[in-house]
């Protein structure tokens, strides 16, 4: 396939903007892929990287990417121009402490982002093109199948970390487990914790989202501000309370609220606080007292890498449901923006870097 010398991306400048600029298209190196990218989901860390200006510009960010195999480096094998792929823009050595003990996320090869569409390495997938480093090659880039969108396989990589998650705190079949937030990624949550045998009960603002968590699993869900929902729990729990408890939204007293509708003993798990801007104030008796274990989930996971890819292909999660927007690369900032300030019917946001035009 032909591929230009220059390519489209939406570059991030600097104090929360972000432009959409014509720059060189990557070069790659032995060992090396260069991806077309055709599917880009927005993802809230890379929104939070932007608002809050986390990492220095310029930066080009996006990571659940999947796309087109446009060019092979010297010694690949395994791919080949035209292959259809996922690209995960992290992966650990596998030899280190942290690998040692399965906190992948903790590796240092792993926070070395592998993934880049130019600048300092970010994950680039909201750009036409990014260049795969060739530790990323080697095990962090699955084959589409044939008749697979890249819109659905574009959801390989959040659902890999909603799958670690859910492994993590182990909700069992009997047991009451409650996603508060159901957004793209507590949706999944809810399809993942109901896969494990768990009553799922949920929280959202949004009836449209409440009415969908159904759709994906859930036995009831309701309006966090609603009287109703610790009689719910407490009804399915004989009073007791939620055994395990995924905040998978950000918000001012939602960690105070996982806490008061879980039991004692319960799990809490903490999905979306990944800002050092958000703090938590709880009682410390409702920790030590109340015996919970409040823990935290961060990334993908290399060693569900296979399994996730195939939950997502196979049809099992009904991710095509979370998909509210296909927007091309110019409206970059409408995507942003849609996924930051939600409306009724927004969910999953999907750049198209190919796409010019609405």
């Amino acid at each position: 396939m032909a591929i230009p010398a220059t390519m489209h991306a939406a570059v991030y400048k600097g104090d929360s903007v972000v432009a959409v600029e014509q720059i060189p298209t990557p070069e790659i190196g032995p060992g090396e892929l260069l991806v077309r990218v055709e599917a880009c989901g927005v993802c809230h860390t890379d929104l939070k990287k932007i608002e809050y200006n986390l990492l220095s510009p310029p930066r080009i960010f996006g990571h659940e990417t999947a796309g087109v195999v446009a060019r092979v480096g010297r010694g690949v094998q395994g791919f080949a121009p035209g292959d259809r792929v996922v690209v995960f823009h992290h992966i650990p050595c596998g030899a280190c402490f942290y690998c040692g003990k399965k906190l992948y996320a903790q590796c240092p090869v792993y926070k070395k982002v592998g993934v880049t569409a130019g600048f300092e390495p970010a994950g680039g997938g909201f750009s036409q093109y990014v260049r795969v480093m060739d530790w990323i090659v080697e095990r962090g880039v699955e084959k589409i199948p044939e008749g697979i969108s890249f819109e659905r396989a574009s959801f390989v990589e959040p659902v890999n970390t909603c799958l670690k998650a859910v492994v993590q705190c182990a909700p069992e079949a009997g047991e009451t487990a409650l996603v508060l937030g159901q957004g793209p990624i507590g949706l999944l949550m809810t399809m993942l914790a109901r896969r494990a045998g768990a009553r799922v009960v949920t929280t959202d603002m949004f009836p449209s989202r409440r009415e969908l968590s159904l759709r994906c699993g859930a036995e009831q869900s309701f309006d966090p501000r609603s009287d109703e929902m610790a009689g719910a729990v407490a009804e399915l729990t004989e009073g007791r309370g939620a055994d395990v408890v995924i905040v998978a939204a950000s918000a001012k007293g939602i960690v105070d609220q996982a806490v008061r509708w879980s039991r004692p003993g319960a799990r809490i798990l903490l999905f979306a606080q990944t800002s050092d801007a958000e703090r938590i104030d709880l009682s410390g008796a409702s920790i030590c007292v109340g015996e919970r274990t409040i823990f935290g989930c961060y990334s993908a996971s290399v060693e569900l890498q296979k399994q996730s890819a195939e939950l997502v292909f196979s049809g099992e999660l009904p991710v095509d449901l979370l998909v509210s927007h296909q927007l091309p690369l110019t409206k970059v900032n409408a995507a942003f923006d849609l996924a930051l300030h939600p409306d009724s019917r927004s969910l999953k946001i999907i750049l198209k870097p190919q796409r010019w035009t609405e």
